[in-house]
């Protein structure tokens, strides 16, 4: 049966979107994963890909048209199907495209006898990014009785990405919380109830969860059940103030903190309700302490020593301790489950001889204001390679492969609660001080959770980089749909032959990862040719 595919809501405040552009034509044949348009948010423009196979049989928005969520966008299925019917009236097709969702009110999804009492408005669990399915809600930055405005701070959300900030977009007193803080449901689930002080609303808050079927997790009791000695440390430090009472800072403020090693306690909020914000941390001075020569500890040297408490386990006894799956980590699992498992792997390993770039690098930031890293030389050389090698730079599907002529990299960057891999869109058009400059911004926006799903998305090719750990090789499994990720291992000093002489040199080893139904063995090793030309002559990249 033909699939119906609906107009997206593909940020929080999504009402409505317009088709920039139409990357897949009536007629065309569709493979899961290909990107069927890009589409005009409120927010950005961005890829919106095809969860099903089929030929695309109607186009129900043209370019450049803009029509509300939900509308009918195109329809998949089997090529000469008749459609005439779902074009009339879509509702009754097989609507399988996951990111379609009722992102209504719950009241409206209800029987029409549920009547809302004037002014009452139900929050729903929001769709934050567009693989999300369901949310955890970190923290509650109000609580029942608060006064909300429009624009105040909910709540944060953990999504299968970043954690993000939820805004209400009403005004009114919060008068019922419908996930508690550390568990997860479903979208569209009911988050909380706003409206006039006073107002009763428990027959609507039990009449959306009989019908909601939440599936909330057991993170909460879990971890009020079994906390290991370093979450209480750690708890301790970050989450209460001088009073005992609790913290609220975002979690950019929470971010910069730690690297400063500012103790959150002794900052004073400007935010709402005294929640503390970036701009509070940066122009926070500490006060003078009675000895000079008394330091306090760093937040990441708190957090170091924290970790490597151990509880106290008496000889002969088994203990075990257990911590709910993040939403990125159940997701880091899959995609790289799917990524192994399906995608055939093999490795290819070459040296370099990084004594030119050492040189280079030195002269680039002898220059004013200028810093470039490593990394960043490395992500230039491959973007300059990919053009050279397209294969490399391409995606499998069932029914074809797709060479992309465009190269985005992906940088992964390590966070706290796994990886993540922020993208550089047209990496080859970037100067080294762009990439460097791209790079950090989106690396502190990584650490923070601050990452939008459209600085994730799009990648043609990723870069793993373990050297700073001085692992001097290692192996990566490919982030699909890319068809190769290269892995990155630190610069060491060790003997080398120079001109018949036996010499101190400074080599790297870098490992690519190929997916062998893209790339074959002989197109990898002219890709880590034309990139080891490159590294060991950096000058060349300016021809």
């Amino acid at each position: 049966m033909a699939t119906v595919v609906t107009m997206p809501r593909l940020s929080d405040t999504m009402t409505e979107g317009t088709v920039a552009t139409w990357l897949k034509k009536v007629g065309d044949k569709i493979s899961e994963g290909d990107i069927l348009a890009e589409i005009e948010t409120d927010k950005a423009t961005m890829e919106f890909e095809s969860f099903n196979e089929g030929t695309l049989l109607h186009i129900g928005i043209q370019e450049g048209e803009t029509a509300t969520v939900d509308s009918l966008l195109a329809i998949i299925g089997k090529e000469g199907e008749d459609i005439a019917d779902l074009i009339a009236g879509g509702a009754s097709a097989d609507k399988k495209e996951e990111p379609k969702r009722e992102d209504k009110p719950a009241t409206e999804s209800k029987s029409e006898s549920t009547e809302l009492p004037k002014g009452v408005k139900v929050v729903t669990m929001p769709r934050l990014s567009d693989t999300m399915t369901t949310g955890t809600v970190a923290t509650w930055l109000k609580k029942v009785g608060d006064k909300v405005n429009e624009g105040d701070i909910l709540a944060e959300i953990e999504t299968d990405k970043a954690t993000m900030e939820f805004e209400s977009f009403n005004e009114g007193t919060l008068l019922y919380i419908g996930i508690q803080e550390g568990e997860t449901a479903p979208v569209d689930s009911i988050l909380a109830i706003i409206g006039p002080a006073g107002t009763d609303v428990s027959g609507i808050a039990e009449n959306f969860s009989n019908d909601s079927g939440s599936e909330k997790s057991e993170a909460k009791e879990k971890k009020d059940a079994i906390k290991e000695t370093k979450e209480e440390t750690t708890s301790q430090a970050v989450s209460t103030n001088n009073d005992g009472g609790r913290i609220f800072a975002s979690p950019l403020a929470k971010k910069i903190a730690e690297e400063k090693g500012i103790n959150l306690s002794d900052v004073n909020g400007s935010g709402e309700n005294g929640r503390i914000v970036k701009s509070d941390v940066e122009n926070y001075t500490p006060a003078a302490k009675a000895s000079a020569s008394s330091v306090a500890t760093t937040a990441p040297q708190a957090k170091e020593a924290a970790s490597n408490v151990q509880p106290f386990v008496p000889a002969g006894e088994k203990l075990v301790t257990t911590s709910a799956n993040s939403q990125m980590r159940k997701t880091i699992a899959r995609r790289l489950g799917e990524s192994k498992f399906t995608a055939p792997h093999y490795y290819l390993t070459i040296e370099l001889d990084m004594d030119n770039a050492i040189a280079s690098r030195a002269t680039i930031n002898a220059l004013p204001d200028t810093k470039v890293s490593f990394n960043d030389m490395i992500v230039k050389a491959c973007a300059m390679a990919l053009k050279k090698h397209p294969q490399v730079n391409s995606q499998w599907t069932e029914a074809e492969t797709i060479l992309n002529h465009h190269v985005n990299i992906g940088v992964a960057v390590a966070v706290e609660d796994g990886l993540l891999v922020p993208v550089l869109p047209f990496t080859d058009q970037m100067s080294l001080t762009q990439i460097s400059s791209s790079v950090k911004d989106l690396a502190a926006k990584a650490k923070a959770k601050k990452l939008s799903p459209a600085e994730m998305d799009g990648s043609t090719f990723t870069i793993s980089n373990l050297g700073a750990y001085g692992i001097i090789e290692f192996t990566s499994i490919i982030n699909q749909p890319n068809s190769a990720i290269l892995s990155i291992g630190a610069i060491v000093e060790r003997p080398v032959v120079k001109n018949s002489q036996i010499v101190v040199g400074n080599v790297m080893k870098v490992t690519l990862a190929c997916d062998h139904r893209t790339v074959d063995g002989a197109t990898g090793a002219l890709f880590l040719q034309t990139l080891k030309n490159y590294l060991e002559n950096p000058v060349t990249m300016l021809a």
